[in-house]
């Protein structure tokens, strides 16, 4: 989901339309980013917009680099 919006924002409606499943599904998978700290979200309205952080998602490639080791 990250590499749609790489450097920019999205909705969550924007993201759900690139995935076939429930819009629950998507919400839920955005909260836990969310939570993690790796998502966050501005709202415009009644709409959020969903900006990755880019530092953190960092730590988390770090991390997953020790596996290809």
């Amino acid at each position: 989901m990250t590499l749609h919006f790489r450097g920019g924002t999205a909705t969550a409606g924007e993201l759900a339309a690139r995935f076939e499943h429930a819009w629950p599904t998507t919400t839920r998978h955005l909260r836990v980013l969310e939570n993690a700290g790796l998502l966050r979200h501005q709202r415009d309205g009644r709409t959020r917009r969903y900006t990755i952080d880019r530092g953190k998602l960092g730590l988390v490639s770090e991390w997953l680099a020790w596996f290809d080791r």
